[in-house]
This record gives C-alpha cells, structure tokens and sequence, in this order.
C-alpha cells in the first residue's frame, strides 16, 4: 500500500504527518526538558491538572501550540482555543462570559489558549485582564516575540514565563524516527528503508524544526518510486531533494538581539562583530544604517578618547554607504568596525556622562559663577561680572581657577583612563590636580 492509497483510507484525509505525530501527552512529547522534564513544575502542574496562567516564548517550532493542546487534553475543565490574527475583543469577552457561567453554574474552570498573543494591541490585551485577575479565566498565551516588548505588563506579572529552546537536530531525528516506527499515525505501513544520512541531512537542514523535518520525510517518501522489491529507499540525494535551506525571518526580537550581540561584540571579539553584522544584513535583511548607528555610538561609548580614530573612521563609512550603497560600502563598514573592535577601549566617556546627570539632579539648579558669566555688555563689571583669567596668557595654557557651579565645584566628573591616547590626558589631569587639588 502507497501513501496515496493510505491516505485516502484515513480521515479526516488531508491531514499531513506532521499532524499526526503531534504529540497529546507529555511521554510524547519531544524537547523542553528543562520545563517539562521529570520532576520540573510545569509538567507537575500539568500532570496534577492544576496549571495557572502562563505565558509560552519561544521561536517556531519550538512545541508551543503542541504543549498547549497537551494542557488540553489533559484538563478537566473547559478549553478555549483562539488565535490572536482572527479574534477580536468581542471573541474575547465571549469567552469570559461563558467562563463566568462555567464556573457560577457548573463549578468548572476555563482555560483561554492565544496563540500569537504578540499580535493583540494593547487594548485587547487588557480585555482579559480583569478576568484573569478574578481568577474567572485562566490564561495561556504562545508568543514568538519578546513578551517584555509585546505583551501588556499587568497581564506579563500575573503570569509565569516558559522560555521554549530551540529544538536541535537531534529532537528532528527522534521524530523521525518514532514517525517511521508507528504504523497507525506514521509510516510504518509503508517498506521504507530511510539511509541515516538521510534523516541527518534533513534534520540538519530544519534547524531542529520538527513540522519541517516531517514534511520533508513525508515528501521524500510519496514522491520517491519503489524499488522492484516494492522498498521505497530515502537515500542523501532523495532528503536533498526533499528539503531547502530555510529563509531566515528576522522579526523584531531577532533583530534588537541580533543588534545587541553585534554591539556587545564590538568591545571584545573582531570575528564575531564581523558574522552578526554580515548576517544581519545578508541573511536577515536588516539596514546596513543600523549597525552604522550603533557602531558610531561604540565608538564614544566602548572606546571614546582612548582612540578617537575610531570614530572618523565609523563616520566615514556611513558616509562611504550613502555614497556608494550596498554591497560595495560592505569593505568600508567592515574595515571600520574591525578598527573600533581593536582599538584600545574606555568607558570613560559615559562615566562622565553619568556623573554629570547625577550631580544635576542632586544640586537641581546652577548657578554660573560670576567671572565665567557673559561681560560682553556694558556694566557687566558693576554686577560683578569680573575677575575671569584667560588660560592662553599662563604658562602652559592653564590657570587655576573654579569652572563648576560652587555646589559642586570640587567634583570630577571626567576621569581619564589609562588606555591609548587617554593615558595622556590622565596624565595631564594628575599634574593639573597636583598643583590645584583639583579642576
């Protein structure tokens, strides 16, 4: 018997494998461990039917919907199922009325599962909250987003947060294989001989992503023609062609987390700046301009005055992509975040910044002292406007006399370090505090 046969002898019959394999209890269930996994609170919850709201997070494929139809079936009470792209905030309401009658009349509880709960605004987010406060309804939400970015924060902190890992190749493997085992749900009917390189190539080439794996064994299977024997072989060239290289989708937690690993690795590792900039852009899509702006920031922030250097060549670039465009600029910027990432570095800069921020709030207003105020009127010496002394007539270009408001006059703000050109300026700062015991 063919797939096509087997197929048709099943109903409902358009469903795919990777719908037949889902998983419906938690022995089934593949990954997650560290949630999940013997002893751990969420499968105790589950088990002891007893799960209170939570938040799922966590890249596609990863096992969210499945473990909530899991949750599912395993509760005694009612379960709702909504997808956040289609419902609206009457579906919602809906739901909560029929909640409250489940548990005024028949003691039941409700679960509410949104999938994709990202995609609900704020307002409809906030439909569910005072329910989930009355404990009326209890809340499961699934989210490939960042939740500290998409999810309303009252309905977040009345929640528990799952963080679901990506799958690896070898959970890919573990399904297909179960699949090839199980003569009911999988294709066990079938003569298949599946070679091993075969399921390691496909699940290599889905990242772990276990629908994706199925579906192409799935392929590789009904399209592929018996041998005289009537053995279907899934060789390397069959799972080849069975399955491509997923196109990455950057959406916008990637992105500010693909970013921030590029700035991160601007303050300690040339090769790793390199790889998150060129896959950002070359793989993900992402702005050149964006990695541009956030290199010029490194380099006051990361590297500052211990090499100044760094930022005319961050600039140059930017201007090099406005100029020439991509993929030519791609030598220009890569050029210059090699310079910043081995440039010598410093803090020093929003060190000062932050010191100076404090000092506002804590003296709240400043007075200028009277010999740095404007004298550029007549009578400015009658308000006492006087006594400034310009440094270029004194030796050295320098002259001891007090700049800062005199609430804070003592304070330094600006502490050079001893890192590159910076070393200098520290120094000049020693020999100017040795004589003044201060600035």
């Amino acid at each position: 018997m063919d797939l096509f046969t087997y197929a048709s002898q099943q109903e409902p019959s358009s469903k795919l494998l990777a719908d037949r394999m889902r998983p419906t209890t938690l022995d089934e269930y593949i990954g997650q461990e560290h949630i999940v996994g013997p002893g751990k609170l969420l499968r105790r919850a589950i088990e002891a039917d007893q799960v209170t709201s939570i938040l799922l997070y966590g890249p596609p494929g990863t096992g969210k919907t499945t473990l909530a139809n899991i949750i599912a079936n395993r509760t005694q009470g009612e379960f709702v199922k909504l997808n956040a792209v289609d419902a609206s905030v009457k579906d919602v309401r809906d739901v909560i009325e029929q909640a409250k009658t489940n548990k005024a009349l028949y003691g039941r509880k409700t679960t509410l599962f949104l999938d994709e709960v990202h995609r609900f605004n704020t307002s409809r987010q906030d439909a569910l909250l005072p329910a989930v406060e009355q404990g009326i309804l209890i809340f499961i939400g699934a989210t490939t987003e960042n939740p500290f970015h998409h999810v309303n924060g009252a309905l977040l902190s009345r929640s528990t947060l799952f963080q679901l890992e990506p799958l690896t190749a070898g959970h890919a493997l573990i399904a297909m294989r179960r699949a090839l085992a199980d003569p009911v749900k999988g294709l066990g009917f079938m003569h298949l001989q599946a070679h091993e390189e075969a399921l390691e190539h496909i699940a290599r080439m889905a990242a772990g992503d276990i629908r994706r794996s199925l579906n192409a064994l799935e392929l590789a299977a009904l399209t592929t023609s018996p041998e005289p024997d009537g053995t279907v072989q899934i060789t390397l060239e069959v799972a080849e062609e069975s399955i491509r290289r997923p196109i990455v989708k950057a959406d916008e937690s990637t992105q500010y987390d693909v970013l921030s690993a590029f700035h991160k690795s601007v303050r300690g590792s040339s090769d790793a700046a390199l790889f998150w900039f060129l896959y950002a852009v070359e793989k993900l899509g992402m702005d050149p301009m964006t990695f541009l702006r956030r290199l010029i920031v490194a380099c006051s922030e990361d590297i500052g005055l211990a090499n100044p250097q760094a930022m005319i060549q961050a600039v140059t670039a930017m201007d090099a992509y406005h100029k020439i465009g991509w993929p030519e600029s791609k030598y220009v910027i890569s050029q210059a975040i090699l310079f910043a990432v081995e440039s010598p570095k410093s803090d020093s800069i929003p060190i000062a910044i932050e010191k100076a921020m404090q000092l506002m709030e804590q003296i709240r207003s400043a007075e200028v002292p009277l010999h740095l105020r404007d004298t550029h009127y007549k009578g400015a010496e009658q308000l006492g406007h006087k006594g400034y002394m310009y440094p270029h007539n004194y030796p050295g270009h320098y002259v001891d006399q007090q700049y800062l408001p005199d609430a804070i006059r003592h304070q330094v703000i600006f502490e050079a370090s001893e890192q590159g050109t910076e070393e200098k300026m520290r120094q000049n700062q020693q020999k100017r505090r040795g004589r003044t015991g201060g600035l």
